[in-house]
């Protein structure tokens, strides 16, 4: 699993872990991210089951077993927190935050020592290490119950499924060419994401923070310029054609 430092300042990172060219043919690539401020990381949707063995040996390059404080699940896919259960076992004093409505799923994945921390509808502020970081409503983006998280030091948004694209695992780390890249985007967004209404809700929230990187899920991340022209492209694209 690769594993790159997409922020750093001091003792404050964000690592992205993913593109692992060892990965099963038959399981999408995922991104997994981790905050590190201090004596206190975070993982952010840290993968499936099949995972955790790669995962933990990426992550403990970077930070100690007990740093890793606190876990962060979008909401309650499988590819982003069924490896719960492990990193139970792993993580005895760690907290997870997720959205209220999922706890009694999430628990299925296995939870007997983390610490289940229900993030409210309208989402909420957390201090880690020496920053703080935003936990900001995306419901029906494209789970009906699913929060972004959004560092206002580093200026990154983690958006889940939000700009997500299914590629290859040698495919390039930040989006180079929107023109291009839309392609890849339009039926996997078109498909997951059931709400237009919820679509320019979340469009009329990103375009008040000041978001120089935006890391999705799956696929590529975009850099400052690519964000505009990201939520651009998708406050226009009709969403939900399943029920057509």
């Amino acid at each position: 699993m690769q594993a790159n430092i997409i922020y750093e300042d001091g003792d404050h990172r964000w690592i992205m872990f993913g593109r692992d060219p060892n990965k099963s043919d038959g399981i999408i690539d995922t991104n997994q991210y981790m905050i590190q401020s201090g004596d206190q990381a975070m993982l952010l949707d840290p993968g499936g089951i099949e995972l955790f063995a790669p995962m933990l040996s990426a992550v403990l390059k970077f930070v100690p077993t007990d740093q890793i404080t606190h876990l962060f699940a979008s909401h309650q896919d499988p590819d982003i927190i069924s490896s719960l259960g492990l990193w139970d076992q792993a993580l005895p004093n760690a907290k997870l935050y997720s959205p209220w409505l999922w706890e009694s799923f999430i628990r299925h994945f296995g939870m007997e020592r983390i610490q289940y921390c229900p993030i409210p509808d309208e989402g909420l502020t957390l201090g880690l290490g020496r920053i703080q970081v935003q936990f900001i409503p995306a419901h029906y983006l494209h789970s009906s119950g699913n929060f972004h998280v959004y560092d206002p030091k580093a200026k990154i948004l983690m958006s889940g499924d939000v700009g997500a694209a299914l590629e290859g695992t040698d495919a390039p780390l930040f989006v180079d060419n929107m023109a291009a890249h839309t392609p890849k985007m339009r039926k996997f967004h078109q498909r997951w994401m059931p709400s237009n209404e919820a679509k320019l809700d979340w469009v009329r929230r990103v375009r008040q923070l000041d978001v120089n990187v935006m890391a999705p899920q799956h696929g590529r991340l975009f850099q400052k310029q690519h964000v505009t022209e990201f939520l651009n492209w998708f406050e226009e694209l009709p969403v939900g054609i399943a029920i057509r």
